[in-house]
């Protein structure tokens, strides 16, 4: 190891890329694209790595907004995760372009270094976070093979060690009636507007009687065509969510059979599609993750600890928590010091491109390069990573 301090050459890395990292960071905010369509996104946040000298390949895993970008060729192998993807209707109200141009950063502080520390870097473009599962599918066709630990950091109200996760199952449902005049010949009709409201009803009284940790909703994405018509063909999307796989897996059927009671009520057919594969629950690295805090801390985050209860109260769902499972992973939340406002609200979207957004983006870059770093010298920790892989 050089007498020079990898954690300050990180640093200044970081401090030299700033602009960069933030004009990029704007530009996707400017620009948003919801899950699997995120193509100029891709391309910039890859461009801004290949610029630097990493080796990109685009497209990964038959995934066209997909990509892995490498440097360095150690025996310890740390990947950062990038997400760009955007909600509908809101934009970037999940912080995407900070978790985008954090893990750019972090790519650009270790790439200099990789040598020295023995480590093979690669930032993940991971598209579809919000509903795709794109990290599912690059993690089943082998992206993470030989990945020894992964990381990412995500914006939030609070500065947070870890997420809050819930393992969810996105699902589509189609009922199809028959179509009528729903003036002149309503009884020839087979109403499938009126099946998802029977659902909705069931659902809502379910939600009676379901542990206070899972969550039912969803929204009707297609309800009909024209008033004095009915309707023959109404689609929804529902999420499904509870604190693990397995208890997913035992609330499942009981929303399944809401559905199945709008059609058997209006006498329709239905059918339910699966939007991605389930997300699990996040198995956080503890290590790791006090590595992460300790770093943060430095940089001077100030991180809010929550009972359980309360984080239970603020839990959502990520693909990460699937990167997990397979591996060494940690997920920490970037407080933007922005409640009441929050996440997949206009003003969450507004916050994530203000200079309070820059400033966590930049910090979130040197706390993930400062923790691979410790990853790559502490021995112990080394040689558990080097223990595993995907």
């Amino acid at each position: 190891m050089s007498q020079t301090d990898p954690k300050a050459t990180a640093q200044s890395a970081v401090d030299q890329a700033g602009d960069t990292l933030t004009d990029l960071s704007h530009r996707l905010h400017a620009n948003p694209e919801i899950r699997w369509e995120e193509e100029q996104s891709a391309r910039w946040v890859a461009e801004a790595l290949s610029d630097a000298g990493f080796d990109v390949e685009a497209g990964v895993c038959d995934l066209p907004t997909a990509f892995v970008a490498t440097a360095g060729s150690g025996p310890l192998t740390i990947a950062i995760c990038a997400e760009y993807d955007a909600l509908p209707g809101v934009g970037h109200a999940c912080g995407h372009n900070i978790i985008a141009s954090s893990a750019v950063g972090a790519g650009l502080a270790l790439a200099p270094l990789a040598d020295e520390l023995g480590i093979t870097v690669k930032v993940m473009g991971t598209p579809a976070e919000e509903g795709g599962g794109g990290k599912i599918l690059m993690l089943e066709r082998g992206a993470f093979a030989g990945v020894n630990a992964a990381m990412m950091v995500h914006p939030s109200p609070m500065e947070q060690d870890h997420m809050p996760c819930l393992a969810v199952s996105h699902l589509e449902v189609h009922y199809h009636g028959k179509a009528s005049h729903a003036s002149a010949f309503p009884e020839l009709g087979i109403n499938a507007a009126d099946a998802i409201t029977i659902a909705q009803t069931a659902v809502g009284l379910l939600r009676q009687h379901i542990d206070n940790e899972a969550r039912i909703h969803g929204i009707v994405t297609h309800g009909g065509d024209a008033p004095n018509v009915t309707p023959d063909h109404t689609v929804s999307e529902w999420l499904v969510r509870h604190q693990t796989l397995a208890q997913l897996a035992e609330l499942e059927p009981r929303v399944l059979a809401c559905f199945e009671a709008g059609a058997l009520a209006t006498g329709c057919t239905h059918e339910i599609k699966p939007v991605s594969k389930p997300y699990s629950e996040m198995r956080d690295d503890v290590e790791m993750r006090g590595l992460y805090r300790r770093n943060a801390e430095a940089l001077g985050r100030t991180f809010v600890d929550m009972s359980e209860d309360m984080a239970q109260r603020t839990a959502g769902s990520t693909d990460m928590a699937n990167i997990s499972l397979a591996m060494p992973s940690i997920h920490p939340m970037l407080g933007l010091d922005s409640f009441p406002i929050v996440n997949h609200q206009h003003e969450f979207a507004a916050f994530c491109a203000t200079p309070t957004a820059d400033k966590a983006l930049r910090d979130g870059a040197v706390a993930m390069a400062w923790t691979a770093i410790d990853m790559a010298t502490d021995e112990a920790v080394r040689a558990r990573l080097l223990s595993h892989s995907a």
